[in-house]
């Protein structure tokens, strides 16, 4: 627990931000993968394969510099970046339920001070901020074909508040694939409904913040790449499907869920049923996360390098 609690607090001193922060999951440079492996704070690691977690979470440390935004310069990083992965090992056992055989995946999911559902129910009230930036791995690149799940806040329901998509959506019969929108970071609500769409070019920090308020069920999605200050890409958008209350507050997930390809030799319940049924290559595929936190739009919305801007409204 101390060696949490150090970890976090150096996390928090060094971010350039200047609203309140409720949750730092930017990877300090003395995050060791003997901590990813225990679930140290800022993560919990257990969404994963028979491996160890740092078998398929690798620490960066100065190999790649993270999303420029937070840091006060090139040559003083505050963080280090995250590749996740999955390969064929990359099948979920919930709890003491079935395999997810369907799925191959790796999530990290976000806890402070080793508590991811405590966590949730001071982030997930009022109106707050969800920061993330992605970049892909190109010698790890990810099949087109299939859809994945990247980033998302999943409630007891298994629902998605909002998700952030890549590649083909899932469909019985699979149909001509990968779709022409396949390369695109897509953002949806709860209803599934797209937000916004950007083309994922390589060699980019694509930085992402989703504003959502919880009481009224809106969302709003700031965009930019690279140094570019965040800046607001969306109005509000009604989330009216999304639970209210305490029901509607959900672990925030950020990694590689991969979905199958529907099997034309399984039945048509078993191709329905994604988690368990399907076809998966089993190669080994990843992405590259840093700039993870959440906020209270107290003060504004951080765009980057110490700056705010005023929340959508």
């Amino acid at each position: 627990m101390l060696r949490s609690t150090v970890l976090a607090f150096a996390a928090l001193v060094s971010l350039t931000s200047a609203t309140p922060l409720i949750y730092d999951g930017r990877a300090p440079f003395n995050y060791t993968i003997e901590d990813l492996d225990n679930s140290v704070d800022p993560y919990l690691s257990v969404v994963k394969g028979t491996m160890n977690a740092s078998h398929y979470t690798q620490l960066l440390g100065h190999a790649l510099n993270a999303t420029p935004l937070w840091s006060p310069n090139l040559w003083s990083p505050v963080e280090q970046s995250i590749t996740i992965s999955i390969d064929n090992t990359s099948i979920f056992v919930p709890g003491s339920g079935t395999p997810q055989n369907g799925f191959r995946r790796t999530d990290l999911i976000a806890q402070k001070d080793g508590n991811h559902t405590a966590l949730n129910a001071i982030a997930d009230v009022g109106t707050t901020v969800f920061h993330v930036s992605i970049m892909e791995e190109l010698e790890k690149p990810l099949n087109m074909s299939h859809e994945y799940q990247i980033v998302w806040i999943e409630p007891n329901d298994g629902s998605h508040v909002f998700e952030i998509q890549l590649g083909s959506p899932f469909t019985i019969p699979t149909g001509t694939v990968p779709v022409s929108d396949a390369r695109f970071l897509k953002i949806r609500n709860h209803a599934l409904d797209l937000l916004f769409e950007t083309p994922f070019t390589p060699h980019d920090w694509h930085n992402f913040a989703v504003q959502i308020d919880w009481t009224n069920l809106t969302l709003g999605i700031f965009y930019s790449t690279n140094r570019e200050p965040l800046k607001a890409v969306t109005g509000l958008v009604e989330n009216s499907s999304a639970s209210p209350g305490a029901a509607g507050q959900g672990d925030y997930h950020f990694g590689v869920l991969k979905l199958p390809l529907a099997d034309p030799n399984e039945t048509a319940s078993q191709q329905g049923d994604v988690v368990h049924f399907g076809i998966q290559e089993g190669d080994t595929e990843a992405l590259t996360y840093s700039g993870i936190f959440i906020e209270n739009i107290t003060g504004g919305v951080s765009a980057g390098y110490g700056k705010t801007i005023a929340p959508i409204s």
